[in-house]
């Protein structure tokens, strides 16, 4: 296969995805020089539960022309502190590495790149770190030590870098608050044309009480009627 038809899959593959993330509300995507194989990323926490939650984090993901058989790579425009960033924003995570097992490390190829993987399921494991470092391997010792061993503090230190990062919100993007969509407003012209059928389809045609109780009359208890006669059994 020559290297301009990997490198035209590479792209269409890219396009795709991009177009599908796009409609996602946690991640913000501009090309690089209208560079498909350049993201510049605005990548959002919305996790209530994050230290880093409220985020804005630029960063910026690069692509070969042998995606998705080789891994893009990952870096935070921004300096993170946190156990699995290194200080020029490199990232510590599995999923970016090489496809394979890699029995140094001890990382399962299950766990690392493979041709399966895209876009978003690299996003939401970083995501997913920024959540939960892994700590027995840091990148960044110290952040490590403080995540162990001073909570407080290393939570702290996220909320500032936080507060530092909301200053890259685009003017013209809407952070989001929840990842739940928004309900459909209700037309009250919909609601005054549900009463009003609901009105009209309540009266099914049938007689007014009186005559309901008139009609019931006619009948005991049994449902005959008073005056038909025993001897009709005869």
């Amino acid at each position: 296969m020559s290297s301009s038809r990997v490198g035209g899959g590479a792209k269409h593959r890219l396009m795709t995805e991009m177009l599908e993330l796009e409609k996602e509300k946690w991640v913000n995507i501009d090309l690089v020089n209208n560079n498909i194989l350049r993201w510049r990323l605005g990548l959002i926490v919305v996790n209530p539960e994050s230290a880093f939650n409220g985020g804005y984090f630029k960063a910026e993901m690069t692509f070969t022309d042998e995606y998705p058989y080789q891994p893009p790579t990952f870096r935070f425009l921004i300096p993170i502190y946190h156990p699995n960033v290194y200080p020029e924003g490199k990232l510590c995570i599995s999923i970016l590495h090489t496809p394979g097992e890699d029995i140094t490390s001890g990382e399962a190829a299950s766990e690392r790149w493979s041709p399966l993987q895209g876009v978003e399921s690299v996003l939401r494991s970083v995501l997913l770190l920024l959540d939960d470092p892994e700590i027995n391997s840091p990148a960044n010792v110290d952040a490590s030590v403080m995540y162990r061993d001073d909570r407080p503090a290393y939570n702290k230190r996220a909320r500032e870098i936080v507060e530092k990062s909301r200053k890259d919100i685009p003017s013209d993007f809407v952070m989001p608050t929840t990842l739940e969509p928004p309900a459909p407003p209700k037309s009250t012209d919909d609601d005054a044309a549900f009463w009003a059928e609901s009105d009209e389809e309540l009266d099914f045609g049938g007689s007014d009480t009186g005559d309901e109780e008139a009609d019931m009359a006619e009948f005991d208890e049994d449902g005959e009627e008073e005056n038909a006669s025993d001897d009709d059994d005869n």
